[in-house]
C-alpha cells in the first residue's frame, strides 16, 4: 500500500503569487486547515489559515507569509503507515507526497490514511487488541504466536514501536481473531510476557467512526 495510491484531488497546492485570500476561500471550500504550497515542483511546506486570519491582511500574497511542515513529507513509494507517521509528528491533518526527485505529487489526508490502513490491518475483523512490553532480545513473533494458538487465536497483524514508559524496551500492538481475551491473557503472562493494555470489541461495531476508533487505539495514537 504505497503512499501514492491514496493522493487526493480535492487539495490543490498554491503558488508563491497566490493571494491569501485565494488559499482562505480554498480552505473554506474543502474545509481543511492547512493547504500545500509548491513552486516550480519543490514542495515548500504548507499555511496555516490561523496564520493567515492572525496577519489580517487578504491583499499579501503566499510568498509573504511564514510556512509550515517543510517535514511533513513522504515519498510515493513509501508504505502508507509513514503518512501516519509524518502527520502525528508534525501536527498536520494532511502530508505531502513527493517522488524520489523530490517533486511534488500530491497531498494524502490523514483521515484516508486511517482508513487504508485501517483495512490493511483487518482493523474491520472481529477480534482484539493486545499490548505486551518487553526487551528486544525476548521478541519472537512466532514464539508469540504458537501461544496464542494454544488458546485457539490467530495473530492477525502486528506493530512494533518504543515504549513510552521504558526507553530500553519494545512495546508489541497485536491485533487478535478473538473477541474475548482472558485465556490468551493468562497464557502468555504465564511464560513471563507482560501485558500493558488490552482492548476487546463489542459485537455489532460496524460503522465507519467506530473502525477508526479501534485503529487509535490499536496504534495507541
Amino acid at each position: 500500500m504505497q503512499a501514492s495510491e491514496f493522493i487526493t484531488d480535492f487539495i490543490p497546492p498554491l503558488k508563491l503569487s497566490d493571494k491569501v485570500s485565494l488559499a482562505l476561500a480554498w480552505m473554506e471550500e474543502i474545509r481543511t486547515a492547512v493547504l500545500p504550497v509548491v513552486d516550480q515542483g519543490k514542495f515548500l511546506g504548507f499555511v496555516r489559515d490561523e496564520v493567515i486570519l492572525d496577519l489580517n491582511d487578504l491583499g499579501l500574497t503566499i510568498a509573504e507569509i511564514e510556512l509550515d511542515g517543510l517535514d511533513c513529507k513522504v515519498y510515493g513509494d513509501q508504505h502508507v503507515y509513514e503518512i501516519l507517521k509524518a502527520g502525528a509528528e508534525n501536527g498536520f491533518n494532511a502530508v505531502a507526497i513527493l517522488n524520489r526527485e523530490d517533486i511534488y505529487q500530491g497531498v494524502v489526508t490523514i483521515e484516508d490514511s486511517l482508513t487504508a490502513f485501517a483495512e490493511s490491518l483487518s482493523i474491520q475483523a472481529t477480534g482484539s487488541v493486545l499490548v505486551l512490553s518487553m526487551e528486544m532480545t525476548d521478541y519472537s513473533l512466532s514464539e508469540i504466536a504458537r501461544l496464542v494458538e494454544t488458546e485457539n487465536g490467530k495473530i492477525l497483524s502486528s506493530i512494533i514501536s518504543s515504549d513510552p514508559l521504558d526507553s530500553s524496551k519494545i512495546k508489541l500492538t497485536l491485533k487478535i481473531d478473538q473477541p474475548e481475551l482472558r485465556h490468551i491473557k493468562a497464557t502468555l503472562e504465564r511464560f513471563g510476557y507482560k501485558i500493558i493494555d488490552h482492548f476487546e470489541e463489542e459485537a455489532g461495531i460496524s460503522s465507519e467512526e467506530d473502525r477508526i476508533g479501534n485503529l487509535l487505539r490499536f496504534l495507541d495514537i
